[in-house]
């Protein structure tokens, strides 16, 4: 455990390694910061003088080194658009992200999993027919497109639930939190829903298509010959099996859920990072875009390894070829 564990770190280590010169390279390529930083009436002693004191007339090599250990530190700059140090600016943003993309993914995998195991075992049913019509639905329509419709209707014609902003929060330390008040749980309810429908869908068809596979196999055969009942060999024997495989999907959909939320919390005006991404984007804002993206390549690394462990755990198959040396 301990070796799969370094191998593991070091694997992590050389990502979040490529994803920063990755970063570093947009201040490079993708326009000037003393231009953005003087404006265009800057003379050249002016943006002469900057580059000096920004580092900016070292060597790449140096100037790469400095980003690293300022990006280990949390610390990006100031923002060009704002003015505001990009860290203090994404730990505004970052508690809006994370609990969107908690109640999403509890969302799609509270109805998810059962969805996908009653479409395995009511094959050829109206219901399960009607969840596989709908997992299509998720899976092909756009996520804007589901926003859209979700605020139309829900919004703007029954007028149940507020179309767009978080609501009243809650102030915990530098932590807001939204899930405590009324007003917040309405507001992310349909932002919610727009961020898990292709999660849940992706779920479903998963668990079906695992479930399916896992009730041909002969241990299952063998426990049916024992005289156990169809809840005993389903749940016990089946859906455990089945959830190994999902639980590795899942972990990565988390990831996911937070990296891909920028169309949701745009649609749905939500100020989370994703929000905070675009706005950069925009106005190339090249400090908030460069932390943005080792942040996500953090949050997938720490998600993979945690996934990977788990896996580890779970499956006595991979503890088994670990000893025995395969």
């Amino acid at each position: 455990m301990f070796a799969f564990i370094l191998r593991r770190l070091a694997q992590a280590v050389v990502v979040m390694v490529s994803v920063a010169l990755i970063a570093f390279m947009l201040f490079q390529y993708v326009g000037d910061p003393v231009v953005f930083l003087l404006g265009q009436d800057a003379t050249p002693e002016q943006i002469r003088e900057l580059r000096v004191d920004l580092g900016l007339d070292q060597p790449f090599v140096v100037q790469f080194w400095h980003f690293l250990v300022n990006a280990v530190q949390g610390e990006f700059g100031l923002s060009l658009r704002q003015g505001a140090k990009v860290s203090r600016l994404i730990g505004e943003r970052l508690p809006a992200t994370l609990e969107l993309a908690l109640v999403a993914g509890v969302m799609a995998l509270a109805l998810g999993i059962p969805m996908g195991v009653y479409a395995a075992l009511k094959r050829g049913s109206f219901t399960s027919q009607l969840f596989m019509t709908i997992s299509l639905l998720g899976v092909s329509l756009p996520t804007f497109l589901i926003g859209i419709l979700l605020i139309l209707v829900f919004a703007v014609q029954l007028g149940w639930f507020p179309s767009f902003g978080r609501g009243d929060v809650v102030q915990l330390g530098w932590w807001s939190s939204g899930l405590l008040t009324g007003k917040g749980w309405l507001h992310i309810t349909l932002p919610a829903i727009t961020l898990a429908i292709f999660q849940l869908t992706l779920i479903m068809r998963l668990v079906r298509a695992e479930m399916l596979e896992v009730l041909r196999t002969d241990y299952i055969k063998f426990a049916r010959a024992r005289g156990l009942t169809n809840r005993a060999v389903h749940f016990g024997h089946a859906l455990k099996n089945t959830l190994v495989p999902v639980m590795t999907i899942t972990g990565l959909q988390l990831g996911g859920l937070i990296a891909f939320a920028i169309i949701t919390e745009t649609v749905f005006q939500w100020p989370g990072m994703g929000l905070l991404f675009i706005q950069a984007v925009t106005f190339a804002d090249i400090p908030v875009m460069a932390a943005y993206l080792c942040l996500i390549a953090l949050i997938f690394v720490v998600i993979n390894l945690i996934v990977d462990l788990l896996y580890f755990a779970v499956d006595p198959r991979l503890r088994a070829d670990k000893a025995g040396g395969h």
